[in-house]
């Protein structure tokens, strides 16, 4: 919870992606999400992503849109905020006075066995505005998170069965 009001968390401003369980290690899934050069290979979402996955490195994406009206795809850069090996990868969009727009994006990685795991995402919209971004943009970045859940689970499997 931040002190901050810009970057405050409000509990109905965060899309949670579905779990997903996944028959492959959660080595295998940290790998996958960590070669960001291969993403347009299997992201739905994410189709290109750059970074050195350096703590407060940029995170260059080229997202695809899931709005009807607009550009098929737009560029967004976010900051890598924590970096727990086959755990945890998250990147943050900090308040800005030009983009009063705060995220944090959260990639779970959870080991349930030896050869099997679960992913989940989130993204918190974070301040007094992220309730308005959640209203905008919430369904819609649910359901890319949830495309890039099953897309990742199709990915590690079919890399664990070799």
């Amino acid at each position: 919870m931040s002190d901050n009001p810009m970057t405050a968390f409000d509990p109905d401003a965060l899309v949670v992606s579905k779990k997903v369980d996944i028959n492959a290690p959660a080595s295998i899934v940290w790998d996958i999400l960590t070669d960001m050069e291969k993403y347009p290979e299997w992201n739905p979402f994410c189709v290109e992503c750059e970074s050195t996955l350096e703590m407060g490195a940029p995170v260059k994406m080229k997202l695809k849109s899931y709005v009807n009206a607009g550009p098929e795809f737009f560029e967004n850069t976010e900051f890598v905020c924590a970096f727990d090996v086959e755990k945890l990868l998250s990147w943050e969009l900090p308040h800005y006075d030009g983009w009063p727009y705060p995220a944090r994006r959260d990639q779970i990685i959870e080991a349930t066995g030896e050869n099997s795991c679960r992913y989940h995402s989130t993204d918190a919209f974070l301040g007094p505005n992220g309730i308005h971004v959640m209203r905008f943009a919430g369904p819609w970045v649910k359901q890319a998170f949830d495309d890039t859940a099953d897309a990742l689970k199709a990915r590690a499997e079919a890399m664990f069965k070799g």
